[in-house]
């Protein structure tokens, strides 16, 4: 039976803070070429690799001569009120409602209307909907999550729910389909695109590209996906809060694991942005073939060093997908891979080869445990799920216990662990993904206007102002590889993963060139929060500025550290973030009187708290006890002299 679509009750926001009510009526810029009258010129474009060409273009016979487009040029777009529909696939990245509203803008400039699949693809090929309004979009403008219509990790894949959304497209008379999404969602775009023209489905299939992993990027037509920038300023927040407390405490190293299974895009980033002592970069690790032993030998020197001078504390992060890099682990977790989920331990054990049985088995308990668990929706290992930093930490500290008894080594190693993962994913958007995400929603909208099928939105030359962002359209089989997925060879977009030399390897360049110097010395950088102010500035990921060509702030001088008895003083003021230089040159908030007009007034008397032993209290602090409470306020009349006093400060605990 043909599949009925239905009509879901709108989902709404009751609350809402003074800010997320500001952010909602901030109006997002338009670049110029969506701005005027449409107009759109097509061209041919480049494969992402030739060797794939012919068996993708096998797979495609439809969509194989789908072609670039570019707007701002060329013949006019015929305007008529169109039906489109959306849907968010895969998990939350900042700015996808802004994406929504994009959509929604320019479909309604045609008189047309917009519909929300709901919770993801499922939604799609259930027929489950909602219906798109003004107060309904108002409500949701720049703000975080994807709760306006939520989202999903289903693929539509199977014949039957191929199937299944051509009859629900069919039935609702959608002109267009608009799937926001990473990769995976993106190729699955490009089948459904596919699927739709073999069968004269009026409906076209358009993309935007969407991760907070930064890897769905395809220069130069997809300069970086959305969120990517949001979830990057909100770890380094997050870091920079750590290496703040590394440097107040002074005992301990921290370990961060930070999102990015295939790509150590997220870790350079976050790096970039706080200047940690080390950053673990997993192409690097693959490239060079570096096994866990020599990970745990660069940790444990560079400790080593530090405490020689009296150093006893650090940084120190890694991408969650480290472990998959380093090449005894990746032939192990390939291997598992290819067998059957929801195996039992002594199950892998007897189908592991014999090279890979002694690594397994070797491996402490929890991770063996973890390599176990549930498999992603590829069918693979959940290495996100892997505790790569406390088996790090482990091996560390096992071999500082060698050194220091070796004579070579006598710091103290105290580790403590985070995971910064979902904490990035829904917050509200950036400036900067604000105005991309709200670009890349309305191209799309064009784009199917224009009658296209089968292209990834794409917005670039985002160095410029907004005004002259430049946007069109990519075809997503050019975008496209042949990967091994559950056990076959499918289509899937090439992930851009970090690059150490080439055109595009400046980022990694930038690292490499500083941390040397940030091993032994105290550089950290402290972003704090995003700033959403229009008197602060609009600022590009720094992966992004650097492969656009833009200089990166160079570190201050080396810092002099002075001994304060166990303590060691860092100066290097001026190594400060953006958000420091700006916080410095905001007006006095609390205004104080001055210490040279100041008049003490005596209050009421003080009294110990209720239910305490009075007796032993004034025991205690006989002199203290019953003290008057002191105000100071300023009194007119001419400064006196303070005398020269001095007063010394303490912070207590650590």
């Amino acid at each position: 039976m043909p599949v009925e679509p239905k009509l879901c009750p709108q989902r709404t926001r009751t609350a809402a803070s003074s800010l997320q009510q500001q952010r909602r009526s901030a109006k997002a810029e338009l670049p110029r070429s969506l701005e005027k009258d449409w107009v759109i010129t097509d061209s041919d474009p480049m494969p992402a690799d030739n060797k794939f060409v012919d068996q993708i273009r096998d797979l495609f016979p439809h969509t194989k001569d789908v072609l670039l487009a570019k707007l701002g040029h060329g013949d006019p777009i015929e305007v008529k009120p169109l039906k489109v529909g959306v849907v968010l696939s895969g998990g939350q990245a900042p700015g996808g409602h802004n994406v929504l509203a994009g959509v929604y803008d320019a479909v309604r400039r045609t008189g047309g209307t917009v519909i929300g699949f709901m919770d993801g693809p499922h939604g799609i090929y259930s027929g489950n909907y909602c219906k798109f309004d003004d107060n309904l979009m108002n409500m949701y403008r720049n703000m975080g999550g994807f709760d306006m219509i939520g989202s999903g990790r289903h693929k539509i894949e199977s014949p039957e729910h191929m199937e299944a959304s051509r009859e629900v497209v069919e039935a609702l008379e959608l002109d267009g389909l608009v799937v926001t999404g990473g990769d995976d969602s993106n190729t699955n775009a490009a089948i459904l695109a596919e699927y739709f023209e073999g069968k004269g489905t009026k409906c076209r299939v358009v993309g935007v590209p969407k991760t907070i992993d930064g890897d769905l990027k395809c220069p130069p037509h997809i300069p970086v996906s959305f969120g990517f920038d949001t979830a990057c300023r909100t770890f380094a927040e997050l870091v920079g809060n750590i290496c703040s407390d590394a440097l107040s405490s002074q005992k301990y190293y921290h370990f961060g694991r930070l999102m990015g299974r295939s790509a150590s895009n997220i870790a350079l980033e976050v790096a970039l942005h706080t200047n940690p002592n080390i950053c673990l970069i997993g192409e690097e690790v693959q490239s060079k073939q570096m096994s866990l032993l020599k990970l745990t030998e660069v940790l444990a020197d560079m400790i080593v060093e530090r405490s020689k001078l009296g150093k006893n504390y650090g940084v120190i992060l890694l991408p969650e997908g480290l472990i998959e890099f380093v090449p005894e682990f990746h032939a192990l977790i390939s291997e598992i891979n290819e067998m059957g989920e929801h195996l039992k331990e002594e199950e892998v054990v007897e189908k592991l080869s014999e090279e890979n049985k002694p690594r397994f088995l070797h491996l402490p308990a929890f991770l063996r445990h973890e390599l176990l668990l549930d498999r992603d929706p590829h069918g693979n290992v959940q290495v996100a799920k892997i505790e790569t930093e406390k088996l790090l930490a482990s091996m560390v500290a096992a071999e500082l216990d060698k050194r220091a008894a070796a004579g070579e080594y006598s710091g103290k190693f105290a580790p403590q662990y985070h995971a910064f993962g979902y904490e990035g994913r829904a917050g509200l958007p950036s400036r900067f993904d604000s105005s991309y995400c709200y670009a890349l929603g309305y191209t799309a909208g064009v784009l199917i206007a224009s009658g296209r099928t089968g292209l990834l939105s794409s917005v670039t030359n985002l160095a410029a102002p907004v005004s002259d962002w430049v946007c069109g359209g990519v075809p997503i089989t050019s975008l496209c590889v042949i990967e091994r997925r559950h056990r076959q060879d499918k289509p899937v977009i090439k992930k851009a993963l970090v690059e150490m030399e080439g055109p595009m390897s400046w980022p990694f360049q930038a690292w490499k060139a500083r941390r040397k110097r940030l091993a032994i010395e105290d550089h950290y950088s402290f972003p704090g929060p995003i700033q959403l102010a229009s008197s602060y500035p609009v600022e590009l990921p720094l992966t992004l500025s650097l492969e656009l060509g833009e200089n990166v702030q160079h570190l201050a001088r080396t810092p002099v550290v002075t001994p304060f008895g166990k303590h060691l003083y860092n100066a290097c003021a001026s190594n400060v973030s953006h958000f420091q230089k700006f916080r410095n040159h905001l007006p006095e908030v609390v205004s104080l009187p001055s210490a040279k007009r100041a008049k003490l007034s005596v209050g009421e008397l003080t009294q110990p708290p209720r239910k305490v032993d009075h007796e032993r209290i004034m025991a205690a602090y006989p002199n203290l006890v019953n003290q008057p409470l002191v105000r100071m306020e300023e009194r007119p009349g001419e400064e006196r002299s303070l005398g020269g006093k001095k007063v010394g400060l303490v912070f207590c605990g650590r």
